[in-house]
């Protein structure tokens, strides 16, 4: 999970991944990300909390949007659950539109939650 580069193998918003700073998951490390929600834009992750390997935080921020993508890993019994929270919010004036934001991220998020579920599931039963 905290390969960032596997994210376009999950996440259909995701187009491709470029690691461009760093040597691996840890703190300082950044990522480019395309992404695409109705238009294609690159947006540059940087690794600010890494507890391998339990926890890993990304943050984004661009002109008009931040994101904190948090991604837990907890063992239970003969596997673990995994939890991914990723708050966006709008920077500036454009934040009172953030409700907006939440109804379509939701449906994002959504797509990107069920294919996380199908990759780690066959990789469950790959073992």
């Amino acid at each position: 999970m905290a390969d960032v580069t596997h994210f376009v193998d999950w996440d259909p918003g995701v187009k491709s991944v470029r690691r461009v700073t760093g040597s691996g998951a840890g703190v300082g490390t950044a990522y480019d990300l395309t992404v695409q929600a109705g238009t294609t834009s690159v947006m540059r992750y940087e690794v600010t909390a890494y507890d391998a390997p339990r926890r890993i935080v990304l943050v984004a921020r661009t002109l008009f949007l931040s994101s904190v993508d948090e991604i837990t890993v907890e063992p239970s019994g003969s596997g673990s659950i995994v939890t991914y929270d990723a708050t966006l919010t709008l920077r500036g004036p454009l934040g009172g539109f953030d409700p907006f934001l939440r109804v379509v991220f939701r449906r994002i998020g959504d797509r990107a939650a069920a294919g996380l579920k199908r990759v780690l599931a066959s990789k469950a039963v790959a073992r």
